[in-house]
């Protein structure tokens, strides 16, 4: 058996991966082993590793990185720690296949340990551009240092080749989230109110903020926009989840939290909604607003608009239905009126989506099967 390691650090990024962990484990060739790391094991984030294990998931490897600030230099260790981690982690268990998705720093820790070790590494989701983060940085790295690349569309796909990859490793699967929005039984809206404690109103919001990374201190500023036009609504319900453990992030969670002390008949919080739980709200949301990926990759597939703030997600390739406005409150204003408008609803339900129709995962597995990587070596792929 052919012993495939999956890595995740965050929850977003384990319910996008959920289907794909789930086929390795029932595939009788694969032997699963998953290596937790990151957000999952910080109890300001919920202790998240709890839930893959509810999941029915056996943890082979939790990695601590001991992340203890979100400042650059506190990153940057957590960085350090996360590779020697990982070191032993990969010493003790000798996965022969590494498979990561994104573009967070601990998966770049992740794949720098595999790299020297000598372990092929099968990158999800390369090739895309996000302006406003270093993540921008971290995704292409790992491109770079990964052996199987799976992009979520055909721009994506290109991109990776472009940047030397040799096009017979390189596959456009579509984006993997799709995968769990078409197979997961979603919760009713009664189900959705009492999983959430909380009943929904005329208007309803799913609000998902980050730092803009590569912008020094304008967390503060920008999310204040945010919450100031918010405000202006009414008859309505606004959702919060926090922000992940970006550099800026903690700014951000205060003022969440201060928010809804202050509003606690029109707003709710969340560390995390958890997979069914999120996906659930889309249904019923009016809109979703933030600078998420998943608002650009996920969102769209419930026909709902998504207001897109700042340069975070520049870059990446997006459909009708994403409103983009810069961090100020009266452009925010704005772009909520065109999501309530009604004509511009009815507009986006006939619109196409390039991340593909929810078969990344058969897709990867099938890659998976016939793929058998027994060095690290790559040749750079010149574009004639």
């Amino acid at each position: 058996m052919r012993k495939i390691a999956v890595v995740t650090g965050s929850r977003a990024e384990y319910g996008l991966l959920k289907p794909l962990i789930k086929a390795i484990k029932t595939e009788q060739s694969f032997e699963l082993q998953l290596f937790v790391t990151g957000m999952h094991l910080m109890p300001v984030f919920g202790n998240t590793f709890k839930q893959i294990e509810e999941d029915g998931f056996q943890i082979d490897a939790k990695i601590d990185d001991g992340l203890n600030g979100d400042d650059a230099r506190s990153i940057s260790k957590a960085i350090g720690n996360t590779i020697a981690g990982f070191a032993e982690a990969y010493y003790n268990l000798k996965p022969e296949l590494v498979i990561v998705l994104g573009d967070r720093s601990e998966i770049f820790g992740a794949v720098a340990a595999a790299v020297i070790d000598n372990i092929p590494v099968a990158h999800i989701h390369g090739g895309e551009t996000t302006e406003g983060a270093y993540d921008e940085f971290i995704r292409h790295a790992i491109t770079k240092m990964s052996h199987l690349h799976f992009a979520s569309c055909e721009v994506y796909r290109k991109r990776i080749i472009q940047m030397g990859e040799n096009p017979a490793t390189v596959f456009n699967v579509g984006a993997i989230g799709i995968d769990s929005i078409k197979k997961l039984k979603l919760l009713s809206i009664d189900e959705f109110e009492k999983a959430i404690n909380y009943k929904l109103n005329k208007i309803n919001v799913l609000i998902t903020f980050h730092p803009v990374t590569l912008e020094e201190n304008t967390a503060k500023h920008q999310f204040q926009e945010l919450i100031d036009a918010l405000d202006r609504l009414t008859e309505v319900t606004l959702i919060f989840t926090k922000p992940n453990s970006d550099k800026g992030g903690a700014s951000i969670i205060k003022m969440i939290d201060d928010y809804v002390i202050r509003n606690p008949t029109k707003s709710i919080s969340f560390n995390s909604l958890g997979q069914l739980r999120y996906l659930s709200a889309l249904q019923y949301v009016d809109f979703v607003i933030g600078n998420s990926s998943s608002g650009i990759l996920e969102v769209p597939i419930f026909k709902k608009p998504t207001i897109n703030i700042g340069d975070r997600q520049k870059g990446r390739e997006m459909t009708k239905s994403i409103i983009n406005c810069k961090p100020n409150r009266n452009e925010i204003l704005q772009a909520i009126q065109k999501a309530l408008n009604v004509q511009f609803k009815i507009e986006i339900q006939n619109q196409s989506n390039p991340y593909g129709n929810g078969t990344a995962t058969n897709k990867i597995m099938n890659v998976l099967r016939i793929s058998h990587l027994e060095n690290t070596k790559k040749s750079f792929y010149d574009l004639l």
